[in-house]
């Protein structure tokens, strides 16, 4: 990608979050009813006093250590189950359909069934999320096992490589556009199903704020603490996550210019 065109992309998000602002500004002002919809500066007001008083970071700080860990586990568990699945068609044909069924169990019925059986506790919370996002992990990468280049799997036994080269030097170049896919909508998932836990069951957190201000009818806090949280994602989406889905595609781009 080159700078010309990072700069367009970036000039034309810029501007579509400004209509969004202005599309929210002019509902507010039909609305004209502050309790309902309030103004966005009324929103950034609001996050602004929660910040001066530290209370954003400490609840934005209790749901990131519960999405990182939640996230991780689930990748990791779904990118294993995925490979074993993708590679064995047997082993698939026995576990595939159990992918089906934990796809179709509701979240909600997740979370509800792990306060039950861990109880209120972090490691509930962090289960029920990861159990909620693997297997939706482990179909993706199940997928791109399978469409794996038998070409390159042919050069590496030819070459003799053991399965840890293997799987570093010929598995995993091909499977990174996979991975980018399920890190990108994973952590679009995640966030919500963490504040779900939290509004559930949790002392602190962003859903647990969402839910306190629920109970007081206060949408303007309501608003301003879902939208901290999604300004992090955003962040985190344009910077990291970006920058690992090039480097993971790289090796693709590089290969179609030496065949042109």
């Amino acid at each position: 990608m080159t700078m010309k065109t990072t700069h367009v992309n970036g000039a034309i998000t810029a501007i579509s979050l400004v209509g969004l602002i202005v599309f929210w500004t002019v509902l507010a002002w039909l609305k004209s009813d502050p309790d309902v919809l309030p103004m966005p500066a009324e929103v950034w007001r609001i996050m602004r006093a929660e910040a001066a008083s530290g209370d954003l970071a400490y609840h934005m700080m209790a749901t990131i250590r519960r999405v990182v860990a939640a996230f991780a586990l689930a990748m990791f568990l779904g990118l294993v189950i995925g490979i074993a699945l993708g590679r064995y068609r047997a082993l698939d044909r026995w576990l595939g359909v159990w992918l089906v069924v934990f796809l179709n169990i509701p979240a909600l019925v997740v979370i509800v069934l792990c306060y039950l059986w861990i109880g209120l506790n972090e490691v509930a919370a962090i289960t029920a999320v990861a159990l909620n996002k693997t297997a939706m992990v482990a179909v993706s990468i199940r997928e791109g096992t399978r469409a794996l280049d038998p070409k390159l799997r042919d050069m590496a036994r030819s070459f003799e490589l053991s399965p840890l080269q293997n799987l570093r030097h010929v598995v995993l170049p091909q499977l990174w556009p996979f991975i980018a896919s399920s890190t990108r909508n994973g952590l679009a998932i995640i966030w919500k199903i963490v504040l779900v836990v939290e509004f559930l069951g949790r002392s602190n957190g962003i859903g647990f704020q969402i839910h306190l201000y629920f109970q007081l009818f206060e949408i303007g806090y309501v608003m301003a603490y879902a939208l901290s949280f999604v300004a992090f994602v955003l962040i985190l989406e344009w910077t990291v996550i970006a920058l690992f889905e090039r480097r993971a595609t790289r090796w693709r781009l590089e290969g179609q210019g030496e065949a042109g």
